[in-house]
């Protein structure tokens, strides 16, 4: 250490917001340079290397075999696929001295199909699968939680050839294989959930998430085990309704009902229920959102929902992709005279407007929880007046019926084991059955045993190798620093020596020589001029598996105490049998993180 590029901070940066960041950054493992920007200093970089290595081992298990692409691509393949327009704001575009069009890769799918059609013709060629670990770049509107969402992150991204759809689910089981043993390995926690494809198609699709609080996914789980993330999970359809005993229609009076709540208090007030009270689950609210498009134009659309649920923009964005969503402004809704705010009633909106006298009727999506038959309700579209009895199906209808509520602890899961629970949580990996999309695009066939061209079938698989490296230490630390796995740690142990004599400096340099003999791996702090209170701190917050002191008690008495980083018994041992008891130590630890 006397000689390591090593700083370590006594404060955490006051503007990292999560505790792997702040861990990270104080260690002197990695140094932010911009928001979502980070350089990998010396022991960062062994820590990242030994993921790699991990990642590789097992890569290499299932026939995986490594390439490395550039980062800079053309335009024109992802052009071919539309994800150039499709990404929007989310890539860094630019222009080379000619004026020609590049991005920074946020994943390589078309580089890869095109790699894999330019080189091979027959089906004799497949099954292959190919990766790399690199860097990628997306241009995160709010990057944070330091490695957690970043501009510029670390991944592997592997990708699967094959003839037919049964040789892309096989490839697709191996891989999920290996992302367990990876996980395992890493000593990181993961769900797999059911996940949504987005931007990069495909049918199956399962997400890798490790179930922290910092998560920005949130996926839900079923009392039989099973898990989605909420963005793709599907509601259990709802039976219709009969509606023939409900009334006509007719409005009441709302004055300066300006919540649901305001709604329901003046109903119960004006037109009370014979059977129960009027509650927050009988109103549609109708809430304007305005749609974003890949190429930059908007539009507005309406969806309507339950009044005791909240709209999920992510969810409406599941359905409606590509098109992203916010909630529309005071200016956007202005366009649309025929809505009322805080009134809009179904009536006006969707194909039903047409012949009403709006030149341009609003699209209109109904949540899965408004059944056919069901009775309403909703605004009037007039100021201060709704309408009662409103039923879908009868008195109004919706363009479509999609998933925009956000789901709630009570709900039913859609394997009809019981009520859903709710975790947060972070995408560390996902795997998807691409199928044809991109090998279609590009024309990508190969002929088959009778000589015809037949189509090839993909899979991608990702693991975002800095991010998995950040929730490692969300997993593994403690209020003085980060605990590593052994799997993963930059050294095994970390010897202190504290104090200056002679004795002690020769002990400890003795004791390293006979860890490296044992094939240990040593991170020693030799520095003279530093205090062992320094020491140990630096020790508990650099987070080596096992920190090994040789001090006061191997001058006086010829031992040398051996403790485990993780809050395990300290043992102190002579120093003739240190060595070997620290290797003894390290290969039970290995043992926990074996993935079989």
């Amino acid at each position: 250490m006397s000689s390591l590029f090593l700083r370590t901070l006594r404060d955490a940066p006051a503007d990292e917001d999560i505790d792997s960041a702040k861990l990270l950054i104080r260690a002197g493992y990695i140094r932010k340079e911009a928001p979502g920007v980070f350089a990998w200093l010396p022991l960062g970089l062994r820590v990242l290397n030994k993921i790699e290595d991990i990642v590789r081992e097992e890569m290499t298990s299932i026939g995986a075999q490594e390439v490395h692409l550039p980062a800079l691509l053309p335009r024109e393949p992802y052009e071919t696929t539309h994800r150039w327009e499709e990404y929007g704001d989310n890539i860094f575009k630019l222009k080379d001295r000619h004026q020609v069009d590049y991005l920074l890769a946020p994943t390589h799918e078309e580089m890869f199909t095109l790699l894999a059609k330019d080189l091979y013709s027959s089906y004799k060629d497949l099954p292959v699968t190919l990766y790399q670990i690199q860097t990628k770049y997306r241009d995160e509107a709010r990057p944070r939680a330091g490695l957690i969402r970043g501009r510029e992150f670390i991944m592997k991204d592997a990708y699967s050839f094959t003839c037919d759809k049964a040789g892309l689910e096989e490839c697709y089981r191996q891989e999920r294989a290996a992302y367990e043993r990876i996980y395992q390995r890493l000593g990181v926690k993961y769900v797999i959930v059911h996940a949504f494809s987005g931007p990069m198609g495909g049918s199956e699709s399962e997400e890798f998430l490790a179930p922290l609080p910092i998560g920005e996914d949130t996926f839900a789980q079923s009392p039989a085990g099973r898990a989605w993330n909420v963005e793709a999970l599907k509601t259990p359809v709802l039976a219709d309704v009969d509606f023939s005993a409900t009334p006509v229609p007719f409005e009441v009076t709302t004055p300066g009902a300006g919540s649901i709540d305001d709604v329901v208090a003046m109903l119960n007030e004006q037109v009370p229920r014979s059977d129960r009270a009027w509650q927050a689950a009988d109103i549609l609210k109708n809430i304007a959102l305005t749609a974003h498009y890949p190429d930059g134009h908007t539009k507005l659309i309406v969806v309507g929902l339950p009044g005791d649920r909240e709209v999920d923009l992510k969810r409406v964005e599941a359905c409606l992709s590509p098109l992203e969503m916010s909630q529309a402004t005071d200016e956007e809704l202005a366009q649309h005279p025929e809505l009322v705010k805080g009134f809009i009633g179904p009536m006006s909106l969707g194909s039903q407007a047409k012949g009403t006298g709006v030149a341009s009727p609003v699209e209109y999506y109904l949540d899965t929880h408004v059944v056919k038959g069901s009775a309403w309700v909703s605004g009037a579209n007039a100021v201060d007046r709704h309408t009662l009895n409103l039923v879908y199906g009868r008195d109004f209808v919706a363009d479509g019926v999609i998933e925009a509520s956000q789901l709630k602890p009570g709900d039913m899961s859609p394997d009809g084991s019981g009520p859903l629970s709710f975790q947060r949580g972070v995408e560390i990996g996902q795997v998807f059955q691409l199928g044809r999309k991109y090998t279609d695009a590009f024309g990508f066939t190969v002929l088959d045993e009778e000589g015809r061209a037949v189509p090839v079938w993909m899979g991608s698989y990702g693991i975002g190798v800095s991010r998995v490296l950040a929730c490692v230490v969300e997993f593994h630390h403690d209020g003085n620093g980060i605990m590593w796995p052994v799997t993963v740690a930059p050294a095994q142990v970390h010897v202190v020596m504290a104090g200056k004599s002679d004795v002690i400096v020769d002990g400890a340099e003795e004791f390293v020589s006979q860890l490296l003999d044992q094939g240990v791996e040593v991170l020693f702090d030799d520095r003279r001029k530093v205090r062992p209170g320094v020491k140990f701190n630096d020790a508990e917050l650099l987070g080596m598996p096992i920190i090994a002191v040789v001090g006061r008690d191997f001058e006086r008495n010829g031992t040398i105490e051996l403790r485990l980083r993780d809050g395990g018994d300290s043992q102190v041992v002579l120093a003739r049998e240190a060595a070997a008891k620290a290797k003894e130590m390290i290969d039970h630890l290995c043992r926990q993180y074996d993935a079989g």
